[in-house]
């Protein structure tokens, strides 16, 4: 192809660059064995702590039922740990069924209302459920520092423990019906306001934190009473489950319990003469043996005998089967 005279030659077209090849997205990145660990034993921590706990205070509490204070003991952590499952099996298994009463009827509700042209019968009934639980939460919490409730007998078990439920179910309507204001405030965008559905999701977190904390002391006044409560059946039954034991003693022991037989032996039984059956081990701790007898029932109050652990004494373990 020829170019007039004059003109410059056209210029050849460049070609067009190929298209970079899309780049596959990164993978995922995977969990380390440590933060895979973390899932479990993050829980499992807070359920030992919660166990050893409960198991201390109802250890405490049982011991105090004879007048013997269990820092004297030094139990081990296994040994409170051993306490907690049998102190908080019961409670807690209640609180479960409750539980998921009160979510299934508050889901059903929940379901029902979230249906179209119940909108006012929806806020009608959030405004309802919020009056109620902070309500019970402003009347439960006077009743958590006192012996009596103002509708409960003093002398009724259930009256310590009450008030921290009644608060729990409060928090828990008030925080249904935070959840249902925000769900409205999420569906109606043209009255969306970011600020007041942060105050709203501020006010849930601090009734989820009320609601545990409730949960969280009437489980520790429930297993402080069911210790005191083992300790009084354990008096009245006249410590059938506890091992009895025969005291041989250099020198006369003396004690104020009844239902022990005593027999001086004489000097040719050796220096451990005296003798003394109906004493049976409450327990044991590295320096003391702590003895309760057979006719508590008889005496109607809790007496425990504190013997030392050394040669001037020595207690002879026999089976409880006769």
């Amino acid at each position: 192809m020829s170019v007039p005279r004059g003109e410059p030659p056209p210029r050849p077209v460049p070609e067009p660059a190929p298209e970079p090849e899309p780049r596959s997205a990164p993978p995922p990145p995977t969990g380390t064995f440590f933060d895979k660990a973390a899932y479990v034993v993050a829980p499992g921590t807070a359920v030992i702590g919660l166990l050893y706990y409960f198991g201390s205070v109802y250890t405490d509490s049982y011991y105090a039922g004879f007048g013997v204070p269990s820092a004297d003991l030094q139990l081990s952590v296994q040994a409170y740990l051993a306490k907690g499952p049998d102190a908080v099996f019961g409670p807690v298994w209640f609180l479960l069924v409750c539980g998921l009463v009160v979510l299934l009827v508050l889901g059903r509700i929940g379901h029902v209302l979230a249906r179209s042209g119940n909108e006012l019968r929806r806020r009608a009934v959030s405004r309802w459920f919020l009056a109620v639980g902070i309500l019970m939460v402003l009347l439960g919490f006077p009743l958590y520092f006192g012996e009596a409730s103002l509708l409960l007998p003093a002398s009724w078990w259930g009256t310590r423990i009450v008030p921290s439920f009644v608060v729990a179910l409060g928090a828990t309507l008030a925080f249904f019906a935070v959840q249902q204001r925000l769900q409205r405030s999420a569906e109606n965008q043209e009255r969306h306001d970011e600020t007041a559905d942060r105050m709203w999701s501020a006010g849930g977190a601090l009734l989820i934190g009320l609601l545990a904390l409730s949960l969280f002391f009437g489980m520790t006044r429930y297993v402080d009473m069911q210790g005191g409560s083992h300790a009084w059946d354990e008096i009245q039954g006249g410590h059938e489950g506890s091992l009895p034991v025969v005291v041989y003693s250099r020198i006369p022991i003396v004690h104020h319990a009844d239902g022990i037989k005593h027999e001086d032996m004489g000097i040719g039984k050796g220096p451990y003469r005296h003798q003394y059956r109906g004493f049976r081990l409450l327990v044991k701790s590295p320096s003391r043996f702590y003895l309760v007898t057979h006719a508590s029932r008889v005496m109607g109050y809790p007496l425990a005998v504190v013997l030392p652990d050394n040669d001037t004494v020595r207690v002879e373990l026999t089976s409880p089967v006769s």
